[in-house]
């Protein structure tokens, strides 16, 4: 998951608002608040395009452990491509928020897209016609370092294009609702289409998307925020790390939990004898993390965001355990949509912390600090579940992303409300 990778944020000039009364949701106008945002001039179409763009981040991963456990037979040697893939993607995500910040998603983004495409063709080609498996990792690596951050270039043009707070607050709240989206649709498309089809099926579609979506986006130059180039005399302003450290540190256990519950929910799927309904199991775990989402999008909360990030990350760590003993397709798909439910609102919250204290002619930069946290989490996660998978079998996996929950909550705890980013 980039859920998407799945991220994802509020922001509001109060970081931490404190409302006295109780949670207040007006059903009746939530339609209405989002319709709000999507009106403004060019919000729908940029919007749109990066949904399209970010396919690619619910996908590609998941299409990895399918192609190659389909080659191969090892659920070991398919997490560890996929790590390498999800690595190099978090290693660079920096790098490419830092380009876009200084040249603009015009001249960033096509190039970047370009590159991915030619990286994951080469990827599936090296599997397909059985080339070592360093000629395969350095494909996934190239591909991973190369895929656009596609979700921080589009809150970054609501930050451009919205100068209220309030419906800024609800723009980031519906693009945590897309990345929800992603994780219903994508799992479910390229499992359908690798093993009903050809395991090759979903990764093409999934590039297809990426590179149609992205070039759409940064043609959109009327909604694209402006560059800022460094000149010899600019003062660059600082990364509040006070704030941003503690919410990598969260977004990285995310990631060990988003990776290994991935990886295992198909060898759980497997285990069933019922392999082609992994995806939609993985959808049911996003889509019960997309009504969340949407709700979140619309209430009033009496917590701040920083109490939100520490319960939310121990609660979905603990719906990890009863994965432990489920021996039933129904059953899981149950507690994965009940699990679901802790991941959008967590990760609000968790960028709503950070986009709320770094400064504008970083903010691109920031977000990605938390997309490569979450990615470096996502591969360790997706690697330790598959040794476990291969030697104790799918339920012991769960173990790993149950962990992972605790370990995020601590991290949470040790955080410190943010400081107000300068205009």
């Amino acid at each position: 998951m980039e859920s998407e990778c799945m991220a994802l944020s509020l922001v509001s000039a109060d970081p931490v608002p404190r409302p006295t009364g109780r949670v207040i949701c007006d059903p009746c106008g939530v339609l209405s608040t989002y319709r709000s945002i999507l009106t403004v001039p060019g919000a729908a179409i940029f919007s749109l395009s990066g949904f399209i763009a970010r396919l690619p981040v619910s996908m590609v991963s998941l299409g990895i452990v399918l192609l190659i456990s389909s080659a191969s037979d090892s659920y070991g040697q398919a997490g560890t491509v996929a790590a390498a893939y999800l690595l190099a993607n978090a290693a660079l995500a920096i790098v490419h928020g830092r380009l876009v910040d200084r040249y603009g998603q015009f001249r960033v983004l096509p190039a970047a897209q370009l590159l991915y495409s030619v990286a994951l063709v080469a990827l599936v080609w090296a599997v397909q016609t059985d080339q070592p498996q360093a000629v395969t990792l350095v494909a996934a690596a190239v591909a991973g370092g190369s895929l656009p951050q596609i979700g921080s270039c589009v809150r970054a043009r609501w930050n451009h294009v919205l100068d209220d707070q309030g419906k800024l607050q609800t723009a980031f709240a519906l693009e945590s609702v897309i990345d929800e989206c992603l994780f219903v649709l994508g799992p479910t498309v390229v499992t359908t289409l690798a093993t009903v089809w050809h395991p090759v099926a979903g990764l093409a579609v999934a590039g297809a998307c990426g590179l149609l979506g992205t070039l759409a986006l940064a043609a959109q130059r009327r909604t694209e925020p402006p560059a800022h180039p460094r000149t010899a005399d600019a003062v660059r302003p600082p990364m509040p790390w006070r704030t941003v450290a503690p919410m990598a540190l969260v977004c990285a256990s995310l990631g060990v939990i988003f990776g290994a519950a991935e990886l295992t929910t198909v060898a759980f799927a497997e285990d069933q004898g019922a392999k082609a309904w992994s995806g939609p199991l993985l959808g049911v775990w996003a889509l019960g993390s997309l009504a969340a989402g949407l709700v979140a999008g619309a209430i009033t909360w009496r917590s701040g965001p920083e109490r939100r990030v520490r319960w939310g990350v121990l609660m979905l760590g603990a719906t990890m355990l009863p994965l432990t003993v489920v021996d039933s397709m129904w059953l899981m798909a149950f507690f994965l949509l009940i699990g679901g439910l802790a991941i959008a609102p967590t990760l609000i919250a968790a960028l709503a912390l950070t986009a709320a204290a770094v400064p504008n002619a970083r903010l691109t930069e920031g977000m990605a600090v938390l997309h490569t946290a979450m990615g470096i989490g996502v591969a360790p996660g997706a690697t330790i579940a598959g040794i476990v998978v291969d030697h104790y079998g799918s339920s012991a996996a769960y173990l790993v992303p149950a962990v992972a929950g605790l370990i995020g909550a601590i991290a949470a705890w040790l955080g410190r409300a943010p400081v107000p980013s300068p205009a």
